[in-house]
């Protein structure tokens, strides 16, 4: 859909809890010696956007997107919108992904993708309306815009400004360090 304005969306650099492969959701952990490498990246691919254009930058609430925020947009007034938060993922939150996948097998035979995996977990937010809040963010952008949030939600944001469906959404590379473009429907990549 092309009726969004430009985003420069970044996912959150590596957490502990990303290495350790540890289900986050809307839980809290600090970013990886990796993840602050990410985060200064991201700074150094923002930078001659930032100093061309002055774009609103919002942000989830959640700590580890603070916190690449801060570092990947130096002195930009960051906006906090719990809308950006990531996916509730229930019962699964807090858990390594490997336990969870030899407690139920078939559970993960069914849900493939990590898009899947947490949107339908147990006691969790579901897909439906945790893709009503990121369309609904996205309908109150009223310019060039940047979001740093995280990799599902971005999965979400980027499908739904590209005109994908799930399926294809569910596909979508979930890039740490680098900012995606999103412009007139269609999504490059920074690196």
């Amino acid at each position: 859909m092309s009726d969004f304005p430009k985003i420069w969306f970044l996912r959150h650099g590596e957490t502990e809890w990303n290495a350790e492969r540890r289900v986050q959701g809307q839980l809290e952990s600090r970013l990886s010696a990796r993840g602050l490498e990410h985060a200064r990246r991201q700074a150094d691919l923002m930078a001659p956007i930032l100093s061309s254009e002055s774009p609103p930058c919002f942000v989830s609430p959640l700590g580890r997107a603070q916190q690449t925020a801060e570092i990947a947009l130096p002195g930009c007034g960051l906006v906090t919108d719990a809308r950006l938060a990531e996916v509730h993922a229930g019962d699964f939150q807090g858990h390594r992904l490997e336990d969870l996948q030899a407690e139920n097998p078939a559970y993960f035979e069914r849900n493939s993708t990590a898009l899947d995996m947490f949107c339908e977990a147990p006691g969790g937010e579901g897909y439906g309306p945790f893709y009503a809040r990121a369309l609904d963010f996205l309908t109150t952008l009223n310019g060039p815009s940047v979001v740093v949030a995280h990799g599902l939600l971005g999965q979400v944001v980027r499908g739904i400004v590209c005109g994908l469906d799930r399926s294809e959404m569910a596909r979508l590379e979930n890039g740490q360090g680098c900012v995606y473009v999103l412009e007139n429907g269609s999504e490059t990549v920074l690196r």
